[in-house]
């Protein structure tokens, strides 16, 4: 346990900066699965908006550290590959 000031609030700023990571990663994910699932339905145009709203978010998460970069670099590329091949 934590004995000392400094340690004690190492503590409290980790847990705060936890739950802001977790939400801006769960954002994330909610934004790459809505690509998905416009690439699954066969909509292109929708999975070019999705994607192009999921693009700064992810940028965002790479900027903030939550995220690695190559990561990222590889999962926005797949999903653009997938819908430039979607009719």
């Amino acid at each position: 346990m934590a004995n000392t000031p400094q340690a004690k609030k190492r503590i409290r700023r980790n847990t705060a900066r936890t739950v802001v990571n977790k939400n801006r990663v769960s954002r994330i994910r909610t934004l790459v699965k809505k690509v998905e699932n416009a690439i699954a339905a066969g909509d292109k145009d929708a999975a070019a908006t999705a994607l192009k709203a999921a693009q700064p978010e992810m940028a965002r998460g790479v900027a903030k550290g939550v995220l690695h970069k190559n990561t990222v670099a590889r999962k926005y590329s797949r999903l653009t590959k997938s819908v430039n091949q979607l009719a």
